[in-house]
């Protein structure tokens, strides 16, 4: 049975059981919290080993092919273009086809939400390099990191480097397998996660005050992710079906609608890169390590929405073109700014945004969305994945380092 094909069987079934649950009762809800936070620890397991010893071998592999720096920039450039893109995009459509006020509550207190730059930034460099292996597997830009210098350090003297060479490209594809094994069983995981997703979602529908949102929020990341981006694989030369790339990344985008975390999903998606596209290892594990960390736009651009909808409840005055603009730029700064928060991108996003608009007018806003932060980051998880999935297989395409396959083969 094809991955994606198990993915939505267990997306559907765990959604009709959320949804049949009976909602008179809530003691069933503290089960499915500890049920979601087991099943998102089991597809996070292997991220960190098959990172690190995949992204080292990829640095080499590049630098060898004097690719390194090249590639890299390529990566940057699509993650801006990117970025700028769906941002722009997501205030456009919300100027044009705005939702319906919500209600506005009172906040007793703020919650602590904060992007905690400086302290993110420290943590790249820790005083002791190898304590960035032994960390909770969420914040793991400084994993990249660690993975840079030893691909770096592998070109030092073959004569030396080449026996950890060795074990390190063994390494990469034991812990490979290990990763391919728990996406084999991802349908099961996904039974928990759809179950609890559908619960929230079943309550939000019959509050019924969010209704507009989310279909607006939905309709709109269908729209991005299975139709306007990818229109942009037509313009690759040589030609590609671009309908043909998009059925390959199904079991991706499942796997990060219901977990809404990026670093579930991420090895999913590198798994199906490589064997539904072919995909080589030099460009698949650098591209989607740059895009996981620095290319949240579509959670940027969630909040962006849901700040802009907030605006418009607390004031029937006009957005000024001037504040509009300020808000793109903030959460296009913003996107940049997501790698330790692989979870609650969209709901952190807000709270930044929150926090600095308006003189601090709107210092809680993000509270009145807190019971649909579920729904938000779920979308504007399904986004950043399917940028991912679109980025680098471009920049693999146009690199060369891309192996076409039969669709009948793909998993």
């Amino acid at each position: 049975m094809k991955v994606w094909i198990k993915l939505l069987a267990g997306s559907i079934l765990g959604f009709v059981i959320g949804y049949l649950l009976p909602s008179e009762s809530h003691n069933f809800i503290p089960v499915l919290q500890w049920l979601e936070r087991f099943a998102l620890n089991i597809g996070r397991y292997a991220v960190v080993p098959v990172l690190v010893f995949s992204l080292t071998i990829a640095v080499f592999e590049l630098r060898q092919d004097d690719q390194f720096w090249p590639f890299i920039l390529k990566n940057f450039l699509l993650i801006t273009g990117a970025s700028v893109f769906v941002i722009a995009l997501g205030i456009l459509t919300i100027m044009f086809f705005s939702p319906g006020r919500v209600p506005i509550e009172s906040a007793e207190q703020l919650e602590s939400i904060s992007l905690n730059v400086t302290q993110n930034i420290i943590d790249v460099f820790p005083a002791n390099m190898f304590s960035v292996l032994a960390g909770n597997g969420i914040y793991l830009f400084p994993v990249c990191v660690f993975a840079f210098f030893m691909g770096m350090g592998l070109n030092y003297d073959r004569g030396y480097t080449k026996p950890v060479i060795t074990m390190v490209d063994s390494l990469s594809r034991i812990f490979y397998h290990v990763a391919s094994f728990f996406s084999e069983i991802m349908g099961f995981i996904l039974i928990v996660l759809s179950a609890y997703w559908a619960v929230r979602f079943h309550d939000i529908l019959r509050a019924g005050v969010f209704r507009d949102l989310v279909i607006l929020l939905g309709g709109f990341s269908l729209v991005l992710g299975f139709g306007i981006l990818p229109l942009f694989l037509y313009f690759l030369r040589p030609r590609v079906n671009p309908w043909r790339v998009l059925y390959g990344f199904l079991g991706p985008a499942l796997a990060a609608f219901f977990s809404g975390d990026i670093n579930f999903s991420l090895p999913v998606l590198m798994r199906h890169s490589k064997e539904n596209f072919g995909i080589r290892r030099r460009s698949n594990a650098v591209s989607l390590s740059l895009f996981s960390t620095f290319c949240r736009c579509g959670s940027a651009m969630v909040a962006a929405v849901a700040l802009i909808v907030i605006i418009k409840s607390y004031s029937y005055l006009r957005i000024a073109p001037l504040d509009i603009l300020s808000i793109g730029v903030r959460a296009l700064v913003i996107s940049f700014l997501l790698a330790r928060h692989p979870g609650d991108g969209a709901y952190t996003a807000l709270a930044a945004l929150c926090l600095g608009y308006g003189g601090g007018e709107y210092r809680a806003g993000y509270l009145i969305l807190k019971p649909l932060a579920f729904y938000l980051i779920a979308v504007s998880t399904f986004l950043d994945i399917m940028i991912s999935a679109f980025g680098s297989y471009i920049a693999a395409h146009t690199s060369g380092y891309l192996e076409e396959k039969n669709i009948v083969h793909f998993i």
